[in-house]
């Protein structure tokens, strides 16, 4: 097979590595107007030396339905693994990453989600209680500090509170790693001294936490009544599948930070933009209130979507070719890494008429369309947290909606984007203007 990467701009690599980090939506978007659906970025370490962009519809279904030996998607996010560890789910491919998604699957589906719902109503209360009506709230450390009370709660199943209190601030180190760190990883010699030292004495004593959580809560005389996620994780394996051992701890530790960072500004991210949406669109509001006073959540699932859609958190995700192979009807080397396009699919005139303007309804009057919303992905690497980012979310929009009115502040318009880490989160923080509502729940 004769193959050659697809067009795409001629800036040097240093450059491109650049833009790509610092204005991706920017570049993404110039580069699909001036080279089409699909083009090739050249950029150095951390990323992909030849990174292949697709958005088309067809092209991502064709991506996602592939053969997951042929298209390694734990190769293509091995920039995480200084932090997630070599066993996390998004690090892994073919037999590995099917027995850890077998084993972690059953703590995600439907029943244990209605589980975990009292536990997250009730953090998301706790937290809306310190909100004071005509304040001004920086809704993306709001939220920020919401979801990581419940990855440790909910996920990690941390009660006790001088440990949640030891452990929080960590996890918010590790959530928040400078950017520079990333592009350090590949000098050793810098694992001694500044930023990399700081990560890595970091991250061991978030280590030394969690392998402490674990080994007592292996001990633990109720640990089959506990409704966490690590509990859970505890009891599966030997039995459910033949090549299925339980989690070591190693795997644990690794699962449980690919779930605090995949779970929790991701999740913020989206109720930030959802908070600055709404109180950006007074009559979309007062239907997403009606909601929740009415215990309408589709509603409100449908608002939380179509956040995720206009202000795309992930930008993409990345598959390395593990052989020659043509996708799109275009020839690819191995090696390539192709990128599904979450931000430019998002924006797409095809798919979206209207794709500037925030109309929540699209997710219920069925016009959105199949590989055009893709915020978790697709195929068989599907984020597992989905249907609890989408309830967390949903739950906590309800408990803000039946107390709160929301209302941008005096001369604050469009909120842009920037990157923080590998997510894009709005710039200003997403300040709104409280004031109670007047049908509060009592």
């Amino acid at each position: 097979m004769t193959t050659a990467y697809p067009p795409g701009p001629s800036l040097p690599s240093t450059v491109q590595t650049v833009l790509y980090a610092k204005w991706r939506g920017q570049l993404l978007r110039w580069a699909a107007r001036r080279y089409g659906d699909v083009f090739t970025l050249h950029l150095v370490a951390p990323y992909a030396e030849n990174l292949v962009v697709f958005s088309r519809p067809d092209h991502i279904r064709e991506i996602f339905a592939a053969d997951p030996a042929d298209l390694h998607a734990g190769e293509g996010n091995r920039l995480l693994v200084h932090i997630m560890g070599e066993h996390s789910l998004l690090l892994t491919d073919e037999d590995e990453h099917a027995r850890a998604r077998r084993l972690l699957m059953p703590a995600f589906v439907g029943s244990s989600l209605r589980g975990y719902r009292t536990l997250v109503d009730a953090i998301a209360k706790t937290h809306i209680d310190r909100w004071v009506s005509g304040s001004t709230v920086h809704t993306l450390d709001e939220m920020n500090d919401l979801t990581l009370d419940v990855i440790t709660q909910v996920v990690f199943g941390v009660t006790d509170e001088r440990r949640r209190a030891e452990l929080a601030p960590r996890l918010r180190r590790i959530v928040n790693v400078n950017p520079i760190v990333f592009f350090g990883w590949k000098y050793p010699a810098l694992q001694r001294r500044g930023p990399w030292k700081r990560f890595r004495d970091n991250q061991k004593a978030i280590d030394e936490l969690l392998y402490t959580e674990i080994v007592e809560r292996r001990t633990h005389p109720d640990l089959d009544t506990r409704a966490d996620v690590l509990s859970r994780l505890l009891t599966v394996g030997s039995g459910e599948h033949p090549a299925d051992a339980p989690l070591s701890d190693a795997e644990l530790r690794d699962q449980l930070v690919t779930l605090l960072l995949a779970g929790h500004e991701t999740t913020a991210s989206a109720l930030s933009w959802a908070c600055h949406e709404l109180a950006a669109n007074p009559e979309i509001q007062a239907e997403a209130r009606r909601a929740a006073h009415d215990g309408d959540e589709k509603y409100l699932e449908a608002v939380l979507k179509e956040a995720m859609r206009q202000h795309t958190v992930i930008a993409s995700t990345g598959r390395k070719l593990t052989r020659d192979m043509a996708i799109g009807g275009i020839d690819l080397p191995q090696g390539a890494v192709v990128s599904t396009s979450i931000l430019l699919a998002h924006q797409r005139r095809e798919a979206y008429p209207d794709a500037l303007v925030f109309r929540p309804e699209r997710f219920l009057d069925g016009s959105v369309g199949a590989n055009t919303w893709l915020p978790f992905g697709g195929g068989v690497r599907r984020c597992i947290g989905a249907g609890f980012s989408v309830m967390e979310g949903t739950a906590v929009l309800r408990e803000i909606l039946t107390r709160y009115r929301l209302s941008l502040p005096d001369g604050a318009g469009s909120e842009p984007s920037r990157i923080r880490n590998i997510t894009h989160v709005p710039a200003h923080g997403a300040r709104v203007v409280l004031t109670a509502d007047n049908a509060v729940r009592v």
